[in-house]
């Protein structure tokens, strides 16, 4: 029987952990690891005992990009089959990229194409001193169709048409540069790097920030004309009346921590 190669857990405060796990081969991704991202994600978010989720890869690196000998096997299938591999990988992408709760990726060793995907799609990105990128792609003679939303949204059209068709390798102070990694540390510090941000997200509103994530996406590159922005007036004013929003200030004016946040 095949060992899972995605792996999950919830501690006791609700952080979920998923955990790339094919470190035998620098947890390059096949179709069984995309699928069994995309259900660990569909069924995290529909948890409502999880309030974050965090990506990482067990073992040398976080994750290698595509399994080689599986794309060649996949270039072999039919056209229905092979589109059914693509419609996959573009979902894994798309429900982490959209999940309602934070997603906070920690990246070490290498993040080459759909891994590069992976941390584009999530909120917080913290990669050690030892991660390397690179959208790779184009060095086999394919695209990352699937990602490349994600990437430009994380790091602008400009610096996607640098590094998408070059395929160069960059380092986690590059990638910091031009904002696919929000903060970086020495290697083997991730833990406790991502503690504090951890806390952080445990102090807000489970609700607020999925009315603030589903606004992100909803008003990002659109002009808000007066339809918009009635919405936007009406959405915030029902915020302000909901009990999370009592809550939440009464903590603030009494100087204690909201009923969210974890006694543990």
């Amino acid at each position: 029987m095949r060992d899972s190669i995605v792996l999950t857990e919830i501690d006791p405060r609700g952080v979920a952990t998923i955990t790339l796990n094919r470190p035998e081969v620098n947890n390059a991704y096949n179709s069984f690891m995309i699928q069994e991202l995309l259900s660990a994600v569909q069924e995290l978010m529909q948890n409502e005992l999880v309030r974050i989720i965090v990506l990482r890869g067990n073992g040398r690196h976080f994750q290698a990009g595509a399994d080689l000998n599986w794309i060649n096997e996949v270039s072999n299938l039919n056209s229905a089959e092979n589109f059914t591999v693509s419609q996959d990988t573009t979902d894994a992408v798309r429900f982490l990229n959209q999940c309602p709760k934070p997603t906070i990726a920690l990246v070490h060793g290498a993040c080459f194409g759909g891994g590069t995907g992976i941390v584009a799609a999530c909120d917080i990105v913290i990669a050690s001193m030892d991660a390397i990128f690179s959208i790779a792609e184009v060095r086999w003679g394919l695209h990352a169709g699937p990602i490349l939303p994600q990437l430009a949204a994380a790091i602008g059209t400009r610096n996607l048409r640098r590094f998408a068709l070059t395929g160069e390798r960059f380092d986690a102070t590059q990638a910091w540069e031009i904002g696919l990694v929000h903060e970086v540390c020495e290697k083997n510090e991730l833990d406790e790097t991502v503690e504090t941000i951890i806390d952080a997200i445990l102090k807000n509103g489970p609700e607020a920030i999925a009315d603030t994530k589903r606004i992100i996406f909803e008003t990002e590159h659109l002009n808000v004309d007066d339809n918009k922005a009635r919405d936007l007036a009406v959405d915030h004013a029902r915020k302000r009346c909901t009990a999370e929003a009592t809550e939440g200030l009464a903590s603030f004016l009494e100087k204690r921590e909201a009923s969210w946040y974890p006694k543990v």
